[in-house]
């Protein structure tokens, strides 16, 4: 006999004070597939202006997304700006990017105060409201300390430029670095139904009242949604394996925040419907096996 359904709830405290909803929006796709051609910015404008539409109030962006001379920050200043009441932003810090699109480098302490102020200036903003320190790149987790540059943004977030501080691509004990130096209150690193290295890092954020947002929660980056659990559970659903993978990260822990990215209506429309998925602590066990 199944158990009863697993529903989430419908949002997530950032730092006591910020709610944001269990499904929001991941920009980099809007300019264009990361190294692939520009997208109309017609179309991402108005990708952008439904999924807050639909509900996807929280948008997670980076001034290192773009494609050609084609930037996200901009497209959501076009689309969205002024921003509606509920709607917050969170973006990205350290990697350096150049115009070819190449990662060369991260910032140092005293870049990250340009690096924040270009994208408030991108975004029209006064006051980010979250901002995280993405480490290594675009790579795997790096296992440098980050205390000095996380310390640089923390004395911006004591300036008033930055309600909320978060970390991105981290291991627990950088994790524990930056929580000595200033509150965190979001973590955002790669985790998926079927990559699943950083599930003790998920229990520490729920623990800690830390909001957990996976990146390539749909695979992404060459990983993949192939699996005989995931589409039992989705024709058991007359859903898609897209919807299960979104609906299992919500199931999973109450401290996951769903960012998937898209620059199609479709998609979007698929992806803010596994908000209504609840599932079961069978459909749980069988995606776990």
């Amino acid at each position: 006999m199944s158990s009863a359904p697993r529903g989430a709830s419908a949002a997530v405290v950032l730092g006591g004070t910020l709610s944001v909803p269990r499904i929001g929006f991941g920009a980099m796709h809007l300019p264009g597939r990361w190294g692939g051609p520009v997208r109309p910015p017609e179309e991402a404008i108005a990708v952008a202006r439904r999924a807050v539409g639909l509900g996807a109030l929280h948008i997670d962006t980076a001034a290192f997304y773009f494609a050609g001379d084609v930037r996200a920050n901009d497209l959501l200043r076009r689309a969205l700006h002024p921003y509606a009441d509920g709607v917050s932003i969170a973006t990205k810090v350290g990697p350096i990017r150049n115009r070819d699109g190449e990662m060369i480098g991260e910032a140092e302490p005293g870049q990250l105060r340009a690096a924040v102020r270009q994208n408030l200036t991108d975004l029209d903003l006064d006051v980010l409201d979250l901002v995280y320190l993405r480490v290594g790149r675009l790579s795997g987790s790096a296992a440098a300390p980050l205390g000095d540059r996380f310390a640089a943004l923390a004395e911006l977030r004591e300036e008033g430029l930055i309600r909320h501080l978060g970390v991105s691509n981290v291991t627990g004990p950088q994790l524990a670095e930056a929580r000595a130096i200033a509150p965190v209150a979001a973590v955002q690193n790669r985790y998926s139904v079927l990559d699943r290295a950083d599930d003790a890092l998920v229990g520490t954020c729920a623990a800690a009242g830390i909001a957990f947002m996976p990146f390539f929660a749909l695979g992404g980056a060459g990983g993949s949604l192939a699996s005989d659990a995931l589409g039992k559970v989705a024709e058991r659903h007359g859903a898609t394996v897209r919807q299960i993978a979104l609906a299992w990260g919500l199931a999973r822990s109450p401290s996951i925040v769903q960012i998937p990215g898209t620059a199609s209506l479709a998609h979007l429309e698929e992806n803010m419907a596994a908000a209504d998925i609840a599932l079961t602590d069978e459909d749980m066990a069988m995606l776990a096996a």
